[in-house]
């Protein structure tokens, strides 16, 4: 059992009216019973022509000074020039000038150290521990931003490890995350179709290969309300999962929808989570006109 949630502020800016962080913030809050184990946040913000946004795990003391330096090796190798950069908690945060292969990039850089995201416009934030907890050490509550995701976790089938939180980014791809509640039972074999093909993966996580799977169809100028519904035919399992791409959030859901979801829609905003609770934290004391969505559908909403 996880929760998941997303947020998409309509008319786009990044502004106090697109308080990305503080929302998501508050909806896992809401939803923290179903995931007290680690929660996460892909945060999306104006993009940066030619600018990498990058995160990666590197530990903490002399463990992450021998991380930094290898993650440095690799981008000089790649020619990615470093903007600026900042050790936050365990993680480290480079802000790189870069026109040249990102998916070469992260799997040299996935050689050396864990890589949370890369994105123009995207950062993942996530750690062990609650909501709360993660954005005392990231300041999560202070972005304002276009976009997000977010989740809470309980660990049932690997260790808790800030590298095992969600959300998940597409591996080799900038900009597409995910979220995911459930499980992919055909997850093996989709997988070693795409490493046939040449794709990396780094973890054994279902989510991950959902988030690869959705990235290589936009790959191919599918779009993503395409992608959505082959994804319904193609993977197997029972599964709620929310996904995120520089312009536009989108969920899909099984046709079994054992794995719940719930979504509120005004002119502003479009907001789903797990749990009804997670919307009202939204419009306290507020009766909203809510909607679950039927099993085996799919949707898309751009900016």
């Amino acid at each position: 059992m996880c929760g998941i949630a997303g947020i998409l502020y309509k008319r786009g800016g990044t502004g106090r009216n697109s308080p990305t962080g503080s929302a998501l913030l508050d909806m896992l809050d809401g939803c923290q019973h179903r995931g007290p184990d680690s929660t996460g946040f892909a945060l999306y913000g104006e993009p940066s022509d030619n600018q990498l946004r990058m995160r990666f795990f590197v530990g903490t003391g002399n463990d992450a000074a021998t991380a930094i330096s290898k993650i440095k090796e690799v981008l000089a190798k790649h020619s990615a020039e470093i903007v600026e950069d900042v050790v936050i908690g365990n993680n480290y945060r480079v802000v790189v000038n870069f026109t040249g292969d990102i998916q070469k990039l992260s799997y040299d850089a996935e050689d050396v150290a864990k890589v949370i995201s890369i994105g123009t416009s995207l950062e993942i934030l996530k750690d062990v521990g609650t909501a709360h907890e993660v954005d005392d050490i990231y300041h999560v509550q202070s972005f304002a931003g276009t976009h997000g995701l977010g989740h809470v976790r309980l660990a049932t089938e690997s260790d808790v490890r800030p590298e095992a939180a969600h959300p998940f980014w597409a591996t080799g791809f900038a900009d597409i995350a995910i979220v995911h509640n459930g499980q992919i039972t055909n997850y093996w074999k989709m997988r070693r179709r795409l490493e046939q093909r040449g794709f990396e993966f780094n973890t054994d996580n279902d989510s991950e290969l959902i988030a690869v799977y959705l990235a290589d169809k936009l790959q191919q100028d599918t779009s993503l309300e395409s992608a959505l519904e082959t994804s319904i035919e193609d993977l197997d399992g029972t599964f709620s999962f929310l996904v995120s791409t520089k312009n536009e959030i989108g969920y899909a859901k099984d046709r079994l929808a054992v794995k719940p979801m719930v979504m509120f829609e005004n002119d502003e905003m479009v907001a789903i989570a797990s749990e009804e609770v997670s919307l009202n934290k939204l419009f306290p004391g507020q009766a909203l006109s809510t909607m679950e969505p039927a099993p085996g559908t799919y949707q898309t909403w751009h900016r």
